[in-house]
């Protein structure tokens, strides 16, 4: 039986969780919510979703609804996972959870003690071709890791215009909010939790983040680097480097290209081809197999409150 689905928005993002919904019978979007009604009422027409409310809490009300994916301006992601949880729904937030650890914990503490299934939404985590990274590090396919190196940016006013919400310091826009939360997300998964961050930061006319840049350190003697940034031509990469080789993807985040070159010391670069797929439908039939109890959930507490935490570190660090 599929888990019926509500939106708490009807941001851009949405898109991408319908178009995966459409894919799987295991997910039914059946209702949205706008601070306006007759957006909501559009929005719900022109993306066949069967009810449309004017505001959030009549969503939460809906005793249809099971769960929610709450895709509001990050500065709102703790408050209303919070409401969502206490409403008896679960959730799926859209990365970034927040930039304030306790937010998170609370969130979680709410959604722990009603027995509800609390998620952020990192999409490439779900991705085969990052399950295949995993297995390639833990064979230890290149050794000992010594430094991972991840990078990811675009350039947001040429695509979307300086009204965009990541442009905005009270929504906790940014660039290390958006497009570096995956970057940070890439360094913790090889490294784990990091014992030290540093960060620099470029802030732009609006107040946030327009370039950042930091550095992880890690116990196992792992150092992390990444860059992020709305002011450049798109460009991402993601360079495992350990002892006897190097694994590097072009494309790990979006996935819009799939693939993995592996180098070992002089050795030609071996190709590893990965399988298409939709990382969105993979993480909301993960969330939603959790809440059936079908499956076990693949991002719940420990990563959401570190990636929060290694966030806050990396802005306390740049502030100086």
């Amino acid at each position: 039986m599929s888990v019926k689905w509500g939106l708490l928005s009807t941001a851009l993002i949405n898109e991408a969780i319908l178009a995966a919904a459409e894919e799987s019978p295991d997910v039914d979007v059946i209702a949205v919510a706008s601070r306006v009604e007759a957006r909501a009422q559009s929005y719900a027409r022109a993306h066949g979703i069967g009810r449309a409310y004017g505001s959030y809490e009549p969503l939460l009300a809906d005793a249809d609804v099971e769960a929610v994916y709450i895709s509001l301006p990050n500065s709102l992601h703790g408050e209303w996972a919070v409401r969502t949880v206490e409403a008896g729904k679960h959730v799926l937030v859209e990365k970034p959870f927040s930039r304030h650890p306790t937010e998170v914990e609370r969130a979680f503490d709410a959604a722990e003690a009603a027995g509800l299934v609390l998620s952020e939404g990192f999409m490439w985590r779900h991705h085969p071709q990052t399950a295949r990274l995993i297995e390639l590090v833990e064979s230890g396919t290149i050794g000992r890791l010594r430094v991972v190196r991840a990078a990811f940016g675009f350039s947001l006013a040429e695509e979307r215009g300086t009204a965009d919400t990541r442009f905005d310091p009270a929504l906790d826009g940014g660039a290390l909010m958006d497009v570096g939360s995956y970057c940070v997300n890439a360094l913790r998964l090889f490294g784990g939790e990091p014992e030290r961050a540093r960060g620099e930061q470029v802030v732009g006319p609006s107040g946030v983040d327009v370039v950042f840049a930091g550095t992880l350190a890690f116990s196992n003697e792992l150092v992390g680097h990444f860059d992020c940034g709305f002011v450049f031509p798109r460009r991402a990469g993601l360079a495992i480097v350990g002892e006897t080789g190097t694994i590097y993807v072009g494309d790990p985040f979006s996935i819009a290209h799939t693939g993995i070159e592996v180098r070992l010391g002089d050795a030609e670069p071996e190709q590893i081809a990965i399988e298409p797929a939709n990382h969105y439908r993979l993480e909301l039939e993960n969330v939603s197999a959790a809440i059936r109890g079908e499956g076990q959930l693949l991002l719940g507490r420990e990563d959401a409150v570190g990636q929060a935490r290694t966030i806050d570190a990396l802005y306390r660090s740049a502030a100086g």
